[in-house]
């Protein structure tokens, strides 16, 4: 991984040092306070990453819901194997991803190999509660 951020820097006319390399970084268009505003990024990710370290082992329950459907308790008793319920979404439409019950995204089905997955196509911004 360090190679090719050495090889990176050096494609955009700066050494690992921070110096500028040769080429002439203003005729390039490359301005290097923005390459190491990038690269602190990086190091900021890598540190976050670490912070939350102590949280990935804490079980989260997460549901993909394809669609609702409301009916009466005796029209769900009448309900056998091969029955049909129609759902409130159409083919191809968006699916709700809940993560401890509260909506996080939206995805759509995919199938990984002989098993149904998710992929999520939409991140839903939380109201700050």
């Amino acid at each position: 991984m360090a190679e090719n951020e050495d090889l990176e820097l050096d494609e955009l006319g700066t050494t690992p040092e921070g110096g500028a390399s040769d080429g002439d970084d203003a005729a390039d268009g490359i301005d290097q306070n923005t390459v190491m505003d990038a690269l602190d990024e990086d190091s900021d990710i890598a540190r976050t990453a670490a912070d939350l370290e102590a949280v990935f082992d804490i079980p989260v329950h997460v549901s993909a819901v394809l669609g609702k459907s409301r009916m009466q308790v005796s029209q769900l008793l009448k309900l056998g194997r091969g029955a049909v319920v129609e759902l409130d979404r159409k083919v191809g439409e968006a699916i709700d991803i809940y993560v401890n019950n509260r909506l996080v995204a939206r995805g759509e089905v995919v199938v990984v190999e002989d098993r149904l997955g998710v992929t999520m196509t939409e991140i839903i911004k939380s109201d700050g509660r």
